[in-house]
């Protein structure tokens, strides 16, 4: 660092981050963000009140956001129907970046762990995007082409002010699902030949099941501070703020590596 410089504030830069508008530049500036962390050139101030001085989340003007059930249901066996689902996964990466960078910067007074182990989530997911967006190009298209919903920062949105919600619906309800949909979307893509997004798919779920384990693990901190049971704290939480009824298949052997107690996968068993 340049004798006299001004440090950056992790928070801080985390919300300018998030605040970026051109996909492609927030996930650079995602893994240069992370980049600088590693190398000790960025500070951390827990208790900071960061300066929300623009709307979050940037996005770019498309893909247009537009209610699930509109979205056009394409055929595999068509090129444009695997573009299409690609893009529905880097638009998956994309609002991850977002969800991940919300958290460093908007819940206050966290440990300093909180906020290492959500930057490498936002890294890893800048990445994933990136690799989904460079495959699209390849096949001739890009990154806001076809239209796209916006269910996960919603749920976002609901659980702004509470840092325990925020955990238990969006990394251990909202991703989590990606774990138990991962298999079947592999073998769509192995179907119809596509090498490239197979192994992108097996770099996602290897670092999501991560992801899931972070989330799992920050849930069950925040309960013991509170004297909370989880099981039961989850449940509650889940009816409160409404979100996404549990449906099977369930990857349970991917759940059981990120962390789920057998108590929850039993439940899980039973629906």
């Amino acid at each position: 660092m340049t004798s006299g410089a001004v440090q950056l504030e992790l928070r801080q830069a985390a919300f300018d981050c998030l605040a970026e508008t051109n996909a492609v530049t927030k996930a650079n500036a995602m893994r240069q963000l992370a980049r600088n962390w590693l190398a000790g050139d960025i500070l951390l101030d827990e208790n900071q009140s960061i300066s929300a001085h623009l709307p979050v989340p940037g996005r770019p003007e498309k893909p247009q956001l537009i209610a699930p059930r509109l979205l056009k249901h394409r055929a595999m066996n068509t090129l444009e129907g695997r573009v299409a689902l690609i893009h529905a996964l880097a638009h998956i990466e994309f609002n991850a970046i977002n969800l991940a960078l919300d958290v460093i910067w908007r819940f206050a007074e966290m440990p300093a762990q909180f906020y290492a182990d959500w930057l490498k989530v936002a890294d890893e997911e800048a990445y994933h995007f990136s690799l989904l967006n460079a495959h699209l190009q390849s096949l001739g298209f890009d990154y806001g082409y076809f239209d796209a919903h916006n269910s996960l920062w919603e749920m976002a949105e609901r659980t702004k002010d509470s840092v325990l919600a925020r955990i238990a619906l969006v990394p251990r309800t909202m991703e989590a699902r990606g774990l138990d949909a991962s298999p079947q979307l592999r073998a769509k893509l192995a179907q119809v030949g596509d090498v490239p997004a197979t192994e992108i798919l097996d770099i996602i779920l290897r670092d999501e099941i991560g992801h899931v384990a972070i989330g799992n693990y920050w849930f069950n901190w925040l309960c013991e501070q509170s004297d909370l049971e989880p099981v039961s704290t989850y449940r509650q939480l889940a009816e409160q703020y409404s979100a996404p009824k549990l449906r099977p298949p369930f990857n349970m052997d991917a759940r059981r590596q990120a962390g789920f107690t057998e108590v929850e996968l039993e439940y899980l068993g039973a629906l």
